[in-house]
């Protein structure tokens, strides 16, 4: 893992030493003490994808903050483009279904369950 992580920051650095190249610019791209994750993990044989609790964690914070009453309420959000609600077209949907093996419906579901705070303590 932490080979990996190595590897995910030397090409963080890479990136941005070639933008700032491209634009005759110096300095940080990413904001200070940005970190790789490793979003997934395998525990007693299965895996943890904290990359799905992640997205969903991402698409349940306008719930949780009660500025709205349903999910597909939030114009801001990508979910109602992953569920089917809408039809935008700026979420790479076919990627992110073949990536996780989620379909909207999975979507509608589990993006209501709670995130357990094990999992959140490990992505934040």
């Amino acid at each position: 893992m932490q080979e990996l992580a190595y590897r995910i920051g030397i090409l963080l650095s890479s990136y941005s030493q070639a933008i700032n190249k491209q634009n005759k610019t110096t300095g940080s791209l990413f904001q200070q003490k940005t970190k790789a994750k490793i979003l997934y993990e395998v525990n007693n044989g299965g895996r943890i994808s904290y990359f799905e609790q992640c997205f969903h964690y991402i698409h349940q914070n306008p719930l949780v903050a009660r500025m709205v009453k349903n999910l597909p309420d939030w114009p801001y959000s990508s979910y109602p483009d992953y569920t089917g609600l809408r039809n935008g077209t700026l979420c790479a949907k076919e990627i992110f279904y073949a990536l996780t093996g989620l379909n909207s419906e999975n979507i509608k579901n589990r993006t209501m369950e709670k995130i357990d705070e094990k999992i959140l303590d490990k992505l934040f």
